[in-house]
């Protein structure tokens, strides 16, 4: 366990300098630099039953090799786009690797998107090659009748699905004619690297363009948050998909960085399929979302009667992980989960490090080393402590040198990359307050508060509460439109398996979160649902439940004909 005494933050943050050459790649630092070594091993590939596959660094680097070449080959050039619809998989780090080292921009896509979603990426970013996993070609090419820009498809896997002959190939046929050796474009650290698309959860979708430069911008982060990562038997493993920031960019790059293994696994997640992979794989290192925690609490109270486990540290974000889960993980995990904050235009940005400083249940933590924080209002104005104000990180550190965490702006949005800004302050629409030690404490999405008889209800430390109920999975909180209070909290709640929606649990639940919580916070209404809408990134999409109240609430409205 840490020792609560010790507090390096604030010799660490103010030590800290940035070493950002200018010329880097990410392939090579993540694939090149250690495939002189033939034992070292990238990626162990998670299975049901059987041997465990492995891939080498050396593979992993010869067959990036062989994909640019084959691509190069195909008419692909520095600065295109390249799609990768793809689950965890080897082909996918060879995929990035490949595509980076050829001075070209990654664009990764959820294997969980609909035709729809994914016409949508590659008609704005003008994307016109795409490799694709066999499971979703069915998907793609009703997407590419909308998709029109689009002329190469790679089909990855063994499913013998028949080719269409516009413009598809399969991986193992190009790879098998292409040379393994390729020389790595000379890129510079600002060029662009990866085109990541946002989750949509306030709006459209925007393609954030990310510049190699990024990874280095990560690492302070993802260091501070895996306790010191790495150790000599390290192996990570995180469920979340490496098409999303937190996955690729908490996950895959940074471990590859350090030139140990991540774990790959295609497998839906399930609670009791996370500790048997755990413990299979030996893995030391995780990142699990809130909603992952709080299944796995649910369902294996007790984790180490069960499984024989060697985790020393647990990475968590994307939303507030409140007291019960981390309560949970300190007890029955002996882990002091750190929470983490960031998005895909300025992420890693802050955290927990409870090895090398104090962790407070609820925190969202402390502004990692090389990353400047501020709380603002809606002038630009910084808000005293205690005081809820919106996130913001600046284009420089505290000692003057660019940020290179920072994005260099939305695809094809000079106005919506602007309007990002306040300054050299890049906002990131969330909101937290801040205490006197420098703490910050989550407020929720900014489009996610609401005022209910005149107070201010941030939805997180209601869910949180919510979920310390023995009876409770999962909740999201939303405003209820109401002509006298202007809205009601009402609750979605997920019940855990043996207990019944119920005038009764509506009481029991409502006692609790009033017994803990300020009177006017409790919800006035519940609802019991089987799940909640998220996105893929595994955040809850409140839009959808408030956007259904406010209709429902027009309709009541609605005059009669």
């Amino acid at each position: 366990m840490p020792d609560p005494q010790v507090d390096d933050h604030d010799r660490l943050y103010r030590e800290f300098r940035w070493l950002v050459p200018a010329r880097f790649n990410i392939s090579t630092v993540c694939s090149t630099r250690w495939a002189r070594d033939p034992r070292r091993i990238a990626i162990r590939v998670h299975g049901d039953d059987g041997p465990i596959d492995m891939l080498s660094y050396a593979r992993l680097d010869a067959d990036a090799n062989r994909l640019a070449n084959a691509l190069t080959a195909s008419g692909v050039r520095r600065g295109d786009r390249v799609a990768l619809l793809l689950p965890q998989c080897p082909e996918t780090a060879i995929a990035q690797m490949g595509i980076l080292r050829m001075g070209a921009i990654a664009m990764p896509l959820s294997i969980l998107f609909g035709a729809d979603a994914i016409a949508y990426r590659l008609q704005d970013s003008d994307t016109r090659t795409v490799i694709v996993d066999a499971s979703a070609l069915g998907t793609l090419r009703e997407a590419r009748l909308d998709a029109s820009a689009v002329t190469r498809v790679v089909v990855v896997g063994d499913d013998p699905v028949p080719l269409d002959g516009h413009g598809e190939a399969r991986w193992q046929d190009l790879l098998g004619r292409a040379s393994d050796r390729y020389r790595t474009i000379d890129t510079l650290a600002d060029d662009p690297a990866l085109l990541i698309y946002t989750s949509g959860t306030t709006g459209p979708p925007k393609g954030t363009l990310i510049p190699h430069r990024a990874l280095i911008g990560n690492l302070p982060g993802f260091v501070a948050s895996q306790d010191w990562f790495p150790r000599p038997d390290d192996v990570f493993w995180s469920p979340a998909d490496w098409a999303w920031t937190g996955g690729l960019m908490d996950a895959l790059l940074p471990t590859l960085y350090f030139g140990r293994p991540i774990v790959a696994s295609r497998s839906r997640f399930s609670a009791e399929g996370a500790f048997e992979l755990i413990e299979r794989h030996q893995v030391s290192n995780t990142f699990l979302f809130p909603t992952a925690l709080k299944m796995m609490m649910k369902a294996v109270p007790r984790p180490r009667e069960r499984y024989s486990l060697r985790m020393r540290a647990i990475m968590s974000g994307g939303e507030s992980v409140g007291d019960a889960v981390f309560d949970w993980c300190r007890d029955a995990l002996g882990i002091t989960v750190n929470e983490i904050f960031g998005q895909t235009e300025a992420n890693y940005i802050m955290g927990g490090s409870s090895q090398r400083w104090p962790a407070r249940s609820g925190a969202i933590g402390r502004p990692y080393p090389g990353h400047r924080i501020a709380l603002l209002d809606d002038r630009g104005d910084p808000v005293p402590t205690g005081r809820i104000g919106e996130i913001a990180v600046n284009r420089y550190d505290i000692h003057g040198h660019p940020d290179p965490v920072i994005f260099l702006g939305y695809w094809n949005r000079p106005e919506a990359t602007a309007a990002k800004y306040t300054g050299d302050w890049c906002r990131t629409g969330d909101l937290a307050s801040i205490d006197a030690d420098g703490y910050y404490w989550y407020g929720g999405r900014a489009d996610d508060m609401f005022k209910a008889a005149g107070y201010r209800i941030g939805p997180s430390e209601v869910e949180n509460c919510l979920i310390g109920h023995p009876a409770v999975v999962n909740a999201a909180v939303v405003p209820k439109p109401d002509a006298e209070r202007g809205n009601l909290v009402k609750a979605y709640v997920v019940l855990a398996p043996g207990h019944e929606p119920g005038p009764a649990l509506v009481a029991e639940l409502q006692q609790h979160v009033r017994g803990r919580l300020a009177p006017y916070e409790y919800p006035k209404e519940i609802a019991f649902i089987d799940e909640l809408p998220m996105t893929t990134t595994g955040k809850v999409q409140r839009r959808i439940l408030r956007l259904r109240e406010e209709e429902a609430a027009a309709g009541r409205r609605a005059p009669p004909r």
